[in-house]
């Protein structure tokens, strides 16, 4: 499918903040993790296009409107000894679904990979989120399901943090 003639994605300025807010909200209503955000225009502000940006984004806009986004960051691979690219977020909204957008984000994604000699690109998914599984398996994509993503937020990493005096 080719995209819409009227689709463009473009990297994102500190004038999309509230854009991308929009965006971080709607996907975790999706996911059903709205309770959980906590992220507003003053903290991507600084975190996103601040002196040390900690992720980038693309915007997609069919017809000069937004629709959708994707927030990455590099990881690194010690077993390839180069970096990677991690998509935290992919979000389209439901109206622009089917339009080839999400699959030009993701085309323009691993194009900056290739432009920056990345040696791999990885997202994780929601194990229930059947459509994003089955769009993902439609770009190549193979599920890595040997592995287990672990986490720690809260009192635990602050406990964990505490654990060792002599941290750096």
């Amino acid at each position: 499918m080719a995209p819409p003639a009227d689709l463009a994605i473009r990297r994102a300025t500190i004038a999309d903040s509230k854009t991308i807010l929009s965006f971080i909200r709607e996907l975790a209503e999706y996911e059903r993790l709205a309770h959980e955000v906590v992220a507003d225009v003053p903290a991507l502000e600084a975190t996103l296009f601040g002196p040390h940006p900690a992720a980038e984004v693309l915007i997609a806009e069919l017809a000069g409107a937004p629709v959708g986004f994707a927030l990455f960051f590099p990881s690194y691979s010690t077993f390839l000894a180069k970096p990677g690219l991690y998509l935290e977020d992919l979000f389209v909204r439901p109206a622009a679904r089917g339009h080839g957008v999400g699959r030009a984000l993701m085309s323009a994604l691993a194009r900056i990979c290739v432009q920056r000699n990345y040696g791999r690109f990885e997202w994780s998914v929601l194990d229930w989120n059947e459509p994003a599984l089955k769009f993902y398996a439609l770009l190549g994509a193979r599920p890595q399901s040997e592995w287990t993503v672990q986490r720690l937020t809260g009192a635990p990493l602050a406990a964990l943090a505490a654990g060792w005096p002599g941290a750096l």
